[in-house]
């Protein structure tokens, strides 16, 4: 007996178990599928979802999102078929079929993606294509995505499509109009202005964005998903200035594509009245960011993935990627599809500006239609050797703290090398002119030898970098206006000799000094100073330098370095200029003298009585002291530039 009723109490006690466990899991909002395995619904009820943190519409967009018009990504199953808009040729919009191949959950935190292939053969031909970033995807005639990442040196048109959810969050965490400050460049402006030093820093920057794009998503690796580099398409640039350009930009994602010629591009919203309509912007057709237009042309573009009234999303990546931005969005011509087994890209041409970007964000762009971005007026005329006329090219600039100093050197640099790189020697004279809004303009009016356009290039686009990088207040560039001359002859100079009457004085004689330069093929040139020593000199020795340009600013920063430390943008302003009015075809004469008075921040009191700079030099005062340093000098016009200094002593007795 006891073994007939074993087996019915263990089957009863399973059968109870599992009738529990039921129970339980409806009671707790589950579902079963007919695996028996456990599934999470999505928070609306609808039907289920991977991941039970992340609903498949965000919430920031479900006020505008319309089922009718976009598909959620969990209604999205590989095999799906597929379409995108875009242009391949001039202004029109076309269709090409693709494949949906799978759906990649948490491709980044947060983030997911469409895997589609193109089943179009002008897709199978090309491959994945340089300014197709932002082509609107549709599955079962709803907007689903844009085309945005890609592989290099793939065989296949994969594509990585953003999902449209998360397209349309642009912007709306913080509102369109959020206030916020662009990233840029961050300097010491403790320090002395060093121009040399801040070409150094922007370059060490683009390194470390490379290597961190190089670190995620935005990796250029082979073997790595990253966003299609969009063309900036450069008209009026010669060949080497676009490699340059190409170099400095790669960075931030974009790969510099070398038009043919200037095109006087001036990109007025309005076309002129004897010009047929051309098409304005619709979802699938280029979208041009304009950085540099008139007769210099430079241009970033990609494609529009949804036009709504005035509202323009696109690109599907970032352009910068960093939220507020003020640029200019066009219209665009499509020349041709440059296919490449590297990477395929648009030939293309920005045609008219009809609106301003006002949001930069990981997953795309969003722009306003009608509105106007700032620009900044660029004059630049150039006289050449070899040009029977003097050149005037008159263009407009983005103003952007990243972007504009980088186009603004390669628009001043193609406009100096339209007629061919410098000869072997040459001379540059130059006057560059930075108008500030409500603030004194920077003047740079210098020349340079034997160095092509570099140091005007690092004056000018140093000055433009600072100002609209500098911590104290925002600062509106007005204008820049270049005046470059350009002659077949070094000026280069290098001392000679140096002779002094008597290296023996006594304070209030005068000694002379005899300084001969030799320059490149010409005949030797002497210049003289007489010295006289300050009848209150002490007994000593001291050191007198016959120097250079070079030799003087670094005296001068070693001397009195307060005045070329910005504190605030007027003195930021002040401090430019005071480097910048050190003339290089000069030779500088100082005598060294004891230090006396004081330098109150920028102030200096170089007379003050000692017992008051002690008072001054007290530790609780916060203002910064330093003792003032005299000198003597004498400078003297040569038309050369003098590349080398010499140091010598006299000694004063009593």
């Amino acid at each position: 007996m006891l073994k007939v009723f074993a087996k019915p109490k263990k089957a009863t006690f399973l059968f109870c178990l599992l009738f529990f466990m039921v129970s339980f899991c409806q009671a707790s909002g589950g579902a079963q599928t007919q695996d028996n395995a456990f599934v999470h619904r999505a928070p609306d009820g609808g039907e289920p979802a991977d991941n039970p943190q992340r609903s498949p519409i965000p919430d920031v967009v479900k006020d505008i999102w319309d089922p009718a018009r976009y598909i959620a990504i969990d209604e999205i199953e590989p095999g799906m078929d597929a379409y995108c808009l875009t242009c391949y040729k001039g202004t029109e919009v076309e269709k090409f079929g693709l494949k949906v191949l799978d759906v990649v959950r948490d491709v980044s935190a947060g983030r997911d993606m469409i895997l589609v292939e193109g089943t179009d053969e002008r897709f199978i031909h090309t491959g994945p294509v340089g300014g197709c970033s932002g082509s609107p995807v549709y599955i079962e005639g709803r907007l689903a995505g844009a085309l945005a990442y890609g592989w290099l040196y793939s065989k296949d048109p994969l594509y990585g499509a953003t999902p449209i959810a998360e397209m349309l969050r642009v912007g709306r965490l913080g509102g369109f109009e959020q206030s916020q400050e662009e990233t840029g460049f961050v300097f010491d402006f403790s320090r002395p202005i060093d121009f040399a030093e801040i070409d150094r820093q922007i370059k060490e920057y683009k390194r470390m964005v490379s290597e961190m794009k190089g670190r995620g998503l935005y990796s250029y690796n082979l073997h790595t998903l990253a966003p299609l580099p969009c063309p900036l398409v450069t008209c009026g640039l010669p060949a080497q200035v676009a490699e340059q350009l190409d170099a400095s930009v790669s960075p931030f994602g974009f790969m510099v594509v070398s038009g043919v010629g200037s095109q006087n591009l001036l990109l007025e919203s309005q076309n002129a009245e004897d010009e047929p309509e051309r098409p304005g912007l619709v979802s699938g057709a280029s979208l041009a960011v304009p950085v540099v237009t008139g007769d210099i042309m430079m241009a970033v573009v990609g494609t529009a993935t949804e036009v709504v009234g005035e509202k323009v999303y696109g690109y599907g990546h970032g352009f910068l990627g960093y939220g507020q931005i003020d640029l200019p969005i066009a219209t665009a011509q499509v020349h041709t599809v440059v296919s490449s087994i590297v990477r395929s890209f648009k030939f293309s041409r920005a045609l008219d500006i009809v609106g301003a970007l006002r949001r930069d964000e990981s997953t795309g762009v969003y722009g306003q239609i009608g509105a106007e971005a700032r620009m900044i007026p660029l004059t630049i005329k150039v006289d050449r050797y070899n040009d029977s006329e003097r050149r005037v090219y008159n263009c407009r600039l983005c103003d952007n703290r990243v972007l504009t100093p980088d186009v603004l050197g390669s628009a001043v640099a193609g406009a100096c090398l339209q007629f061919g790189q410098f000869p072997p020697e040459h001379t540059v004279r130059y006057k560059a002119t930075i108008e500030v809004e409500g603030g004194e303009s920077i003047v740079s009016e210098n020349v340079s030898t034997g160095s092509g356009p570099a140091e005007l290039l690092m004056e000018s686009v140093g000055s433009v970098t600072l100002l609209m990088n500098n911590p104290f207040a925002k600062v509106d560039i007005k204008s820049v206006d270049f005046e470059v001359g350009i002659t077949e002859k070094n000026i280069f100079s290098h001392i000679w000799s140096v002779d002094l009457s008597d290296s023996v004085v006594k304070p209030g004689q005068t000694v002379d000094i005899s300084v001969i330069l030799e320059s490149v093929r010409a005949e030797k040139k002497r210049y003289n100073w007489s010295l006289r020593v300050p009848d209150d000199l002490g007994a000593g020795k001291y050191e007198l330098i016959v120097t250079g340009w070079r030799g003087y600013l670094d005296f001068l920063k070693e001397a009195v370095p307060y005045r070329f430390v910005a504190q605030s943008v007027p003195s930021l302003i002040e401090s430019i200029n005071d480097v910048l009015a050190i003339k290089r075809d000069k030779l500088y004469f100082l005598l060294v003298l004891p230090a006396g008075g004081v330098a109150v921040e920028r102030e200096e009191l170089p007379d003050l009585p000692a017992t008051k700079v002690l008072v001054l030099q007290d530790a609780k005062r916060t203002l910064k002291i330093r003792p003032f340093q005299h000198w003597l000098e004498n400078i003297v016009e040569t038309g050369t530039v003098v590349i080398d200094k010499k140091i010598m002593r006299i000694t004063v007795e009593k």
